[in-house]
């Protein structure tokens, strides 16, 4: 496997979305051992903890998930790698490696059927999210191309989404 191959979804573990809820196993509020027992007992491979932010980021590189836990330890955000990660899907459409602008138009598509101003907003780095579905669509390196890592939230994270997560989570990797 190459540094940019990005893994087939038949070689994924599939996972469902249900916002600001759960992402696949994972739901928003657990612990971090409770994380790591919903994942199968993997640990993190890299813990690291912002004291500006106040938020810990666990890097599960073996699962392709990067979890955010607030003050309180409780996971308050799932950042999924592009490459490797699980497949999450939301309203059937597959969220993860895939073409930035075609899961874009999706978004549009959604908004029109909701009341105006309630379904999209952007990033300062022009990244699509949904206020309905807790996600922001960033976007990660694959070679000579970018695919989309999302990063899900939980509910109270819609009122201030940029600052929810340290800076890091909305970089391009």
């Amino acid at each position: 496997m190459s540094l940019w191959h990005v893994l087939p979804d038949g070689e994924r573990q599939e996972w469902s979305l249900d916002p600001f809820v759960s992402v696949g196993p994972l739901r928003f509020g657990m612990s971090s051992d409770e994380t790591s027992a919903a994942l199968g007992s993997v640990r993190a491979s890299v813990r690291q903890h912002d004291p500006h932010w106040k938020i810990a980021c666990h890097t599960y590189s073996e699962t392709g998930l990067k979890l955010y836990f607030a003050a309180n330890e409780c996971l308050c955000g799932v950042s999924v790698d592009a490459l490797r990660g699980p497949q999450v899907r939301a309203d059937g459409a597959a969220l993860v490696g895939r073409v930035p602008s075609e899961l874009e138009q999706w978004l549009f598509d959604r908004a029109e059927s909701r009341e105006p101003f309630t379904e999209l907003f952007y990033m300062p780095g022009a990244e699509a999210g949904s206020l309905t579905l807790g996600l922001v669509l960033c976007v990660q390196r694959a070679g000579d191309h970018l695919v989309t890592r999302p990063v899900f939230l939980p509910a109270a994270a819609m009122n201030d989404v940029y600052h929810h997560l340290p800076r890091e989570a909305w970089a391009i990797f």
